[in-house]
């Protein structure tokens, strides 16, 4: 049992593995993933940034995304890691705040990009000849900063409220990192109706723009069916299949985890589908994206002057 001194204001993050050679060997699996994480968002956004040809609103989306991937999974793991290393589970409550504001930032402002990347290619695929003025650049640069701004505002106001009810149990979140909905149980008051907050916000960025996603891509798969030009199909296809692959890796944990009821939730479930959303979307959006999509590679070959021989 967890020995805790009541007058401390921190909080004890119970992590995910177990202290042994077991959790050693997973701990570093998880710092690998965590390692191709940073390289590919990292190289992704170098490639957008350095390469003209990729200077266009798809690509400046993706960047964002690599931008929130890369924020995302330096949230979590790097303390998660130094805790079991070091042996102390301790984090300030200053600590959890930041860690928690970040998160949500990143889970809300995320979401909202997806489906302004769904637009774009609804708009590229539907309406080709309206796209250089339904997508141009401050059509894009406003996307990008509402993403960014309406999830730091949702995330700020989910902080503040969180952090100011008063905790008096153990302290010990059954978590890798300061999980708002895994520090409600500790609290001394009953939490229902910010349960039924969390719950209304997780409906407005997740469902909603799912459904915006769904839109956009069944217009789209219409317009594709009707194509003549094979090679336009095939590319089309491989655009949305990418986009969608991304998107299944991000709602689905996401909505399963947040949108149940306390009751049906497990603490070791949660920590599962968290390294989904925490972990392996972050180094897999990066692969998905380069692998599948030749643009992205022939800007390796022009910037790094490899990768040549992944090209089809």
């Amino acid at each position: 049992m967890e020995k805790w001194n009541q007058s401390s204001s921190d909080f004890i993050l119970l992590g995910l593995f177990p202290q042994n050679q077991t959790g050693l060997l997973l701990l570093l699996l998880i710092m690998c993933i965590f390692s191709v994480a940073l390289l590919g968002n990292s190289t992704m956004i170098h490639l957008i940034c350095v390469d003209p040809r990729l200077h266009t609103p798809m690509y400046f989306l993706l960047s964002q995304l690599s931008l929130m991937d890369l924020m995302d999974v330096s949230a979590t793991v790097p303390k998660m890691a130094f805790n079991f290393l070091s042996g102390q589970k301790s984090i300030t409550l200053l600590g959890c705040a930041v860690q928690s504001f970040f998160f949500m930032t990143m889970a809300g402002s995320e979401g909202l990009l997806l489906a302004s990347m769904a637009y774009d290619r609804f708009v590229a695929i539907c309406h080709p000849l309206h796209y250089p003025i339904r997508m141009n650049k401050m059509i894009c640069l406003k996307m990008i900063v509402g993403s960014w701004t309406l999830g730091s505002i949702n995330s700020l106001a989910h902080t503040v409220y969180a952090f100011q009810i008063p905790y008096c149990h153990s302290r010990s979140i059954n978590h890798f990192f300061c999980d708002v909905p895994a520090m409600l149980p500790l609290a001394c008051m009953d939490t229902w109706v910010y349960e039924y907050l969390v719950f209304v916000s997780t409906i407005l960025f997740l469902p909603l723009p799912f459904l915006g996603i769904t839109a956009s891509y069944g217009r789209i798969l219409f317009a594709v069916f009707h194509m003549r030009s094979k090679e336009g199909k095939k590319k089309a296809f491989t655009t949305c299949s990418t986009h969608l692959t991304v998107v299944t890796f991000y709602y689905v944990p996401f909505a399963y985890t947040y949108l149940r009821p306390r009751s049906l939730r497990t603490p070791t479930e949660d920590k599962t589908l968290a390294v989904f959303y925490t972990i392996l979307t972050p180094m897999l959006n990066p692969i998905i994206y380069s692998l599948r999509n030749n643009e992205v590679l022939g800007a390796m070959t022009r910037v790094f002057g490899t990768f040549s021989f992944m090209k089809t």
